[in-house]
């Protein structure tokens, strides 16, 4: 049976504290950079999964038009640079690959942007597996972020 998309928490999620991210990992992505400053910004800090995410969200965005397939192969590594950047820096900061990760702690947003950009960008390129999977991570860390991303709530990408 595939698996299916959940719109909460998993049953373990609760049993574990919340990580908030320290602020200094708050991304550094405004929402007005260029190509060419998104790219400045993951070269000077490529632990940023926020910029990662908007990279990747700047790419998928040159693949809607016809023949390209490169932008979203592109858009697809840039988010799952940003979703590993993300968990090494959940990671490292108490997270056991569940519990909760609350979107309201604005240095949390741009490793919960990154996993929903790979999401994104999976299913661009017809990985429908990781799609749902990214999706239900997004949904186990806070039930309410992929609404507030979707919405455009806080949003800086």
């Amino acid at each position: 049976m595939a698996e299916q998309i959940r719109k909460g928490r998993d049953l373990f999620g609760s049993e574990h504290p919340e990580v908030r991210l320290p602020v200094e990992l708050a991304t550094a992505v405004t929402g007005s950079e260029s190509l060419e400053e998104l790219e400045t910004l993951a070269v000077a800090n490529p632990k940023d999964s926020g910029v990662w995410a908007a990279l990747a969200a700047y790419h998928l965005s040159q693949g809607n038009v016809e023949g390209a397939g490169a932008e979203k192969v592109t858009a697809y590594a840039c988010a799952r640079t940003g979703y590993h950047r993300g968990l090494d820096a959940l990671r490292s900061n108490g997270w056991r690959g569940t519990g909760p990760v609350p979107w309201s702690h604005e240095p949390n947003r741009g490793v919960l942007r990154a996993i929903m950009m790979l999401a994104t960008a999976a299913r661009a390129i017809g990985e429908e597996d990781e799609y749902i999977r990214c999706l239900n991570l997004v949904n186990d860390c806070d039930p309410s972020a992929a609404d507030a991303m979707s919405s455009g709530a806080g949003s800086e990408s």
